[in-house]
């Protein structure tokens, strides 16, 4: 029997409904990866309903959890850490120092970052300190990077002025050391406004995914912890960088449809649990030219 991935997920959870690690464990678990959820915080609410209750981790109890699991010798079988939302840059520097631990225990093992930087105009913020740490330590350290737009136009101090503006800025970064840039969801002049846009960029080329954009009162939170879940759950089950760019898309619109269908704010995992595994509709990556 083939062995079952194991995944160490660190990034904030929720109480009550869907971000961090509330919005990707669940996904990742259907779709058959062990996840180890190691949360960062514990709020009792994501941040843009504008009050909420809960803590920050202390960065030492970080690597201290990590060190727990390799006592009772189950690090090696880490095949990936996943991190997203940071309370501190001491939080990051701390995810570093487990990320070193897990490759020395386990050469093969993945490094995914999502760079979460927030979005102030949705009431969701970060530390600017927590941004220089994306930008200056955590990016050259991931295997695999995940930014939205204005994540990858805050690596480079400027907006991006077209599609192949973004293809060069993130090419741009895997020259820090990622081997594969997912831009989880694309704006820039031009683009159409019916559509959701998607790109990953590798060392082998480019490639640009649409799916339909959902119209929503307000937009679900925790929809680009789902897809950095995802994508990284397939990578392990053994698809490759396209197929699990194109699943994660596929898999996410099956949630928004269930989410939208319900007219709920937070997203329906549940109710569409079965549709993350298997989407009924596929997203064609388009192979681009530059």
């Amino acid at each position: 029997m083939k062995r079952t991935p194991h995944l160490l997920a660190i990034q904030s959870h929720v109480v009550f409904g869907h971000a961090g690690n509330g919005a990707a464990v669940f996904p990742m678990q259907r779709v058959g990866v062990n996840v180890w959820p190691l949360n960062t915080v514990q709020f009792s609410n994501h941040t843009q309903y504008g009050q909420w209750a809960g803590e920050v981790l202390a960065p030492a109890q970080i690597p201290a959890l990590v060190e727990g699991i390799a006592t009772i010798g189950e690090l090696g079988n880490c095949d990936a850490v996943l991190s997203g939302y940071l309370g501190s840059a001491a939080q990051g520097r701390a995810i570093l120092e487990v990320v070193r631990r897990v490759k020395a225990a386990n050469p093969h093992a993945l490094y995914l970052c999502d760079p979460v930087m927030g979005h102030p105009e949705k009431g969701c913020s970060v530390p600017a300190e927590v941004s220089d740490f994306l930008l200056d330590e955590a990016a050259s350290l991931a295997d695999l990077l995940c930014p939205n737009q204005l994540e990858l136009n805050t690596f480079h101090g400027r907006t991006a002025e077209s599609l192949e503006d973004c293809v060069a800025m993130a090419r741009s970064l895997l020259a820090r050391g990622p081997k594969a840039v997912l831009v989880k969801h694309l704006a820039y002049p031009g683009k159409a406004a019916q559509d959701f846009e998607m790109l990953l960029v590798t060392a082998d080329g480019s490639w640009h995914l649409r799916r339909p954009l959902l119209a929503f009162p307000r937009q679900p939170v925790g929809v680009g912890d789902l897809t950095s879940g995802l994508f990284l759950a397939r990578l392990l089950l053994g698809d490759t960088q396209v197929a699990a760019f194109e699943f994660a898309a596929a898999a996410v619109h099956e949630v928004l449809l269930e989410t939208q269908a319900c007219a709920s704010y937070e997203l329906e995992l549940v109710r569409a649990q079965d549709r993350i595994v298997h989407p009924r509709l596929r997203f064609e990556a388009q192979r681009l030219a530059f």
